[in-house]
């Protein structure tokens, strides 16, 4: 018997249903924030209350105004409080373990955590085209967040895999059960390299982060845009967004095999781009099904994992790790003012958080989407052993999504599979889940 699990058709069903619901309430909230799976942009004004150079009325900007003024100041500023971690159990980010029970394990867990790239709301931005908009606050949530596992995912890209950020903060907000480290930790960072230049080069005053800055809309030649375009390491990489739960293997092999797009094919080529692999899932109903705790703990302990965005009920968040019941996080919901990223040493400061969070696994919204990263081939195969294993420790009887050989349109899915001269994005038409000729008894599946 197949099955497919969880059932597209409960995931779709109801995602329609949250937006359904959350577009009426649009309408008596016209920048109310976005669900915790999908993204709601703020509504577009009204044609009517144009003026006669379509541009808003004095009433709209007034509007625009006030309420960026209330999302301003209600994002930003925080209330403190302290995060405790125990010294008994360690403390997983990205792969990697942390037992709190000496200043060199708290040091490397600093590290660690400061050096992941933190992507928040931004205000006094260039007003974006056709709104009176120049902050996110209040709508650009799961934006931010999947801003910083695609961020986590060209860190692991560019960067060697015991990097550092060398001018990572000292930790604020926490609370160890332990001494805190005596000195700032300055050593053990690799500098950061510029775009287009040779990978480990020492140029410390550029760096990737000017690919996950700050939103420019209005400037369409910004410089850090075309540092992207011309570097070739980003040539290099695709990525692939699973449908329907599940990854289709044969898809990511014509996606990333170079030689495949020789003319003829050369099977000897060992041409292969690295790949950001996304997976939408929903792990439950309308809470998260506590059978599925287990498993996106292994999953977060996985080295080729760089995340997972998804959040609580109306609040996006970015899951990096976890400590016994509680998941470790960064949160987008923090204003801050616009960095001009195309200025040569911009400061860093503001894209990296110092003050670590978490929250209970219980309280974790069933929608989200996970991110893994493969560098090459050997990484790729590596990668589908261990996820799969990962996804066996669920006690439950079908995995959170699966990986099958093959490709999506042999499986019914028609324009799933790309070709291997298509763009390096390989996104999948929603809603096009279907059977393959040889599976014409319904009864073969099994819907959750």
């Amino acid at each position: 018997m197949n099955s497919v699990s969880p059932s597209a058709a409960q995931y779709v069903g109801g995602v329609m249903q949250d937006e359904l619901m959350e577009g009426r309430r649009q309408q008596q909230q016209p920048l109310d924030r976005q669900g915790s799976f999908g993204l709601r942009t703020p509504q577009t004004l009204d044609p009517s209350s144009r003026d006669a150079t379509g541009e808003p009325d004095e009433m709209d900007r007034l509007k625009a105004k006030l309420m960026s003024a209330w999302n301003n100041v209600k994002y930003g500023w925080t209330v403190k409080s302290k995060t405790s971690f125990n010294k008994v159990s360690p403390v997983t980010v990205l792969g990697h373990s942390y037992l709190l029970n000496s200043e060199d394990e708290v040091e490397r867990f600093r590290l660690a955590f400061v050096s992941r790239i933190w992507l928040t709301y931004r205000k006094d931005f260039p007003q974006l085209e056709g709104s009176t908009l120049t902050t996110d606050c209040g709508w650009g949530c799961m934006l931010r967040s999947g801003q910083m596992l695609l961020a986590q995912g060209l860190l692991v890209h560019l960067m060697p895999r015991d990097w550092a950020w060398p001018d990572a903060q000292q930790l604020t907000d926490v609370d160890f059960e332990v001494f805190r480290p005596r000195s700032p930790a300055r050593a053990g960072g690799v500098p950061i390299p510029s775009f287009g230049s040779p990978r480990g080069s020492n140029t410390p005053e550029k760096s990737p982060h000017r690919a996950s800055s700050a939103p420019n809309a209005a400037r369409k030649r910004d410089p850090s845009l075309k540092a992207v375009a011309k570097t070739s390491a980003l040539h290099n990489l695709a990525v692939y967004v699973a449908q329907d739960c599940t990854v289709y293997k044969e898809d990511v092999v014509r996606l990333c095999d170079l030689s495949l797009s020789q003319n003829p094919p050369d099977p000897s080529s060992q041409a292969w781009k690295s790949v950001i692999i996304l997976v939408p899932v929903r792990l439950g109903g309308e809470a998260l099904n506590p059978s599925y705790i287990e498993c996106v703990k292994n999953i977060l302990k996985l080295d080729c994992c760089t995340g997972i965005i998804g959040g609580k009920p109306k609040h996006s968040l970015y899951f990096i790790g976890f400590q016994d019941e509680q998941l470790l996080y960064l949160d987008p919901h923090y204003c801050q003012p616009v960095v001009d990223v195309s200025q040569v040493n911009f400061s860093l400061e503001s894209f990296h958080c110092s003050s670590p969070k978490k929250m209970p696994f219980n309280r974790m919204d069933p929608s989200c989407t996970i991110g893994f990263y493969a560098k090459n081939k050997k990484d790729f195969e590596s990668l589908c052993s261990a996820v799969s294993e990962a996804l066996s420790s669920s006690k439950e009887k079908y995995p959170i999504f699966t990986f099958v050989e093959g490709r999506g349109q042999d499986y019914g899915l028609e324009g799933h599979s790309s070709n291997n001269t298509g763009p390096a994005a390989h996104i999948l038409p929603p809603g096009r889940l279907g059977r393959s000729n040889n599976r014409r008894n319904s009864d073969e599946f099994v819907f959750l």
